[in-house]
């Protein structure tokens, strides 16, 4: 092979690095990274320090990536232990919170992982979702499983949560008319806007009439 055409090989394939000229602490546990004198990003501080990336260190463009990526790695596992501490999330909500400030990679990967570990289990938060539903809206099968689905909750899940649930359908729309609409069988406006307010909710047209023909009081 010809002494330039080596020359030209071995050009092509050396590695460029970068310098890292200064890093400064910033809010919420990050660091601004400047390379060659000029701000590239900003990373978390604590992979960085893992990682001895400091002023005056030299990486090239796959550390650059590695970092990046260990960085997002951390600050979605972080992310993912403060929102399932604060309340549940069902998988799908915590990965979508996660991914506000983290790639859609590392949110499923964080999501994923507290899954493996027991913390998050969509079972048992739509579970405990559609109790709440019923329990505090008073709200039909239909409106529990839009929620659901909402939630990410799969379809199936959602099927096996609402059969196993136990519903007084003309109870529960006589005790929303009760509480949010007294005056329903007075005045025409109200009736009308409590018709809509429980199609809302999830009932049908038939249930709601029967409900507001009825003069038996649930509380």
């Amino acid at each position: 092979m010809p002494k330039a055409e080596c020359v030209y090989i071995r050009l092509l394939i050396e590695v460029e690095y970068m310098l890292i000229t200064a890093i400064e602490p910033r809010r919420k546990s990050l660091s601004a990274v400047y390379i060659d004198g000029e701000f590239a990003m900003k990373l978390d501080t604590f992979t960085l320090m893992k990682e001895g990336i400091k002023a005056g260190v030299e990486i090239d463009d796959q550390q650059l990536k590695d970092i990046i990526d260990k960085s997002d790695a951390y600050r979605a596992k972080e992310k993912a232990l403060y929102l399932i501490g604060y309340r549940d999330h069902s998988k799908k909500e915590l990965s979508d919170k996660i991914r506000r400030t983290c790639s859609k990679e590392a949110a499923e990967q964080a999501a994923d992982k507290m899954e493996e570990l027991g913390l998050v289990n969509d079972e048992n938060y739509a579970k405990r979702y559609a109790a709440q539903l019923l329990r505090s809206k008073h709200m039909a099968p239909r409106g529990i499983a839009y929620k659901l689905r909402e939630k990410g909750i799969d379809r199936d899940l959602i099927d096996k949560i609402i059969d196993e649930m136990e519903f007084d359908t003309i109870g529960e729309i006589k005790v929303i008319l009760e509480k949010k609409y007294p005056r329903y069988h007075e005045d025409e406006k109200i009736n009308r806007r409590a018709a809509a307010y429980l199609q809302r909710m999830g009932y049908g047209y038939g249930d709601i009439k029967t409900a507001m023909n009825s003069n038996e009081e649930y509380y």
